[in-house]
């Protein structure tokens, strides 16, 4: 089916459901809606995925770190998600090693970390079980300072007492990820169209019935009828919910600005490098680890991906832009916790900025703190407005989780036919990989002579069991 923009679509018919919003949350749940046998339309007001979507790490967590909250909870819900990610789009999620040196005998200590190592283990028992040998992911271990030096020179080694090694993933393309999710939606009846912004909700006494949307290309305003409709607009939720004129309540939640910087430099090609920042942060929920944060340093394409650094943000998100002093103070922080580093200003050669929902700011600190769960709002619930449900989400790694919770919900307020959610097992497209190294091999054998073994990697990693379509 094709992908094509057709705007007469959306207001041909009343949907089942209408998803305000075509970033990462958006469309898994326009995925999960169309495998369960709903009418469903998504539009968003940019390009898809334009926005925080695009704008990450690229890690998917396992949840390690929930365990500074003593989140296990949160942690499951992370390793359940990493599996099924690499599961359903194994093209696009693969394993990643990752190294963090450990400080004296207390809280950043080898002896902690071995036991939060185990732990890890523990609640992600079932982690491998997948038919894939590549997305094996090891038991996390800690290792002396000797090897930790020799894996990161130059690393403080002031009470160096040796390292933690843990295996996470990393996504190699999220746009495409994304763009894969949608037009799997859209070949199973999903209509979805980009530049197409809401301008006001439809209502029917105490019923959203619909919106009224318009075309961002040329202007013209027409009405989108449905039955339900999902706001997941991301930062833009509140603004969403703001066109209701004070008819809704609205969470009270605030926006950070996240950013992660391209460097021009492979600083550690391997694995991906998590060093202690000297700049103090204040993490007030947090049982382990008070006081500093950890920065990540990850091996990406040829150069290095670094992240993340967090500021409140004011305003709207439409305005956001992140300034050149933010980048490099952000450098500043970077080298002083690696000072091998050398990072210069002009090294940086692109920008990975977003905005997360933030729960507030330490007002001794001015530290940011983010939003830890999401939230799945049914304004019939809080505010008796029936046909209207928002979605604050919060990481990249749990959007088909979560999408997943949504529609339970959206398929249970319209009273549809039982239908399983089916998208933590059915692969997205060009996900039809049961073994991705041993698919890589083969297509690399039969293009041989016709294309360079970087060329069908990198058509392999991009579009999966699907990459003959571009060559055709």
């Amino acid at each position: 089916m094709s992908m094509t923009r057709d705007l007469a679509q959306l207001h041909d018919k009343q949907f089942d459901v209408l998803i305000v919003g075509g970033g990462i949350y958006g469309v898994w749940a326009a995925w999960d809606a169309a495998l369960r046998g709903l009418s469903v339309a998504l539009i968003e007001k940019g390009d898809f995925g334009s926005a925080t979507s695009s704008n990450s790490l690229k890690i998917i967590h396992g949840g390690l770190r929930y365990l500074q909250h003593a989140d296990f909870k949160r942690m499951r819900e992370s390793i359940l998600e990493r599996r099924a990610l690499m599961r359903v789009a194994p093209q696009f999620v693969h394993p990643m090693k990752c190294v963090m040196p450990t400080y004296g005998h207390w809280l950043k200590g080898k002896e902690v970390m071995a036991v939060a190592l185990c732990i890890n283990d523990l609640v992600g028992f079932d982690r491998n079980r997948l038919p894939d040998p590549q997305k094996r992911l090891p038991r996390g271990r800690v290792i002396s300072a000797g090897e930790v030096k020799a894996l990161m020179p130059d690393i403080d080694d002031t009470n160096l007492t040796g390292g933690a090694v843990w295996y996470d993933c990393q996504v190699y393309n999220s746009e495409r990820m994304l763009f894969s999710i949608l037009r799997f939606a859209v070949e199973h009846g999903a209509v979805a169209a980009n530049y197409v912004e809401m301008v006001r909700f439809m209502r029917n006494e105490d019923r959203i019935t619909g919106v009224l949307a318009k075309d961002g290309l040329s202007g013209e305003e027409f009405e989108i009828r449905a039955r339900l409709v999902v706001n997941n607009g991301g930062p833009w939720f509140r603004a969403l919910l703001e066109r209701l004129n004070g008819n809704v309540k609205k969470p009270e939640v605030g926006l950070s600005a996240a950013m992660n910087l391209v460097v021009k430099k492979r600083l550690f090609p391997e694995f991906a490098a998590g060093v202690w920042s000297r700049t103090s942060f204040d993490d007030a929920d947090a049982v382990l680890s008070k006081g500093s944060r950890l920065l990540f340093i990850t091996p990406w394409r040829e150069f290095s991906l670094v992240g993340t650094a967090h500021v409140p943000y004011v305003g709207s998100p439409d305005e956001f832009r992140i300034s050149r002093s933010d980048i490099e103070e952000f450098v500043a922080e970077v080298n002083s916790a690696y000072p091998r580093a050398e990072i210069k200003p002009e090294d940086v050669t692109f920008v990975y900025a977003g905005l997360l929902p933030m729960d507030g700011v330490n007002e001794k600190s001015g530290d940011v703190r983010l939003l830890k769960n999401y939230r799945i709002i049914d304004h019939e619930q809080d505010s008796a407005l029936k046909g209207l449900v928002t979605v604050v989400g919060v990481k990249y790694t749990t959007a088909r989780d979560v999408a997943e919770k949504t529609l339970d919900l959206v398929a249970a307020k319209l009273q549809a036919r039982a239908v399983p959610c089916q998208t933590a097992e059915t692969p997205i497209f060009g996900g039809d990989i049961a073994d991705f190294t041993g698919f890589t091999f083969r297509q690399k054998a039969r293009l041989a002579g016709a294309y360079s073994p970087e060329t069908v990697e990198h058509l392999v990693l991009n579009y999966g069991s699907e990459y003959p379509r571009v060559l055709s």
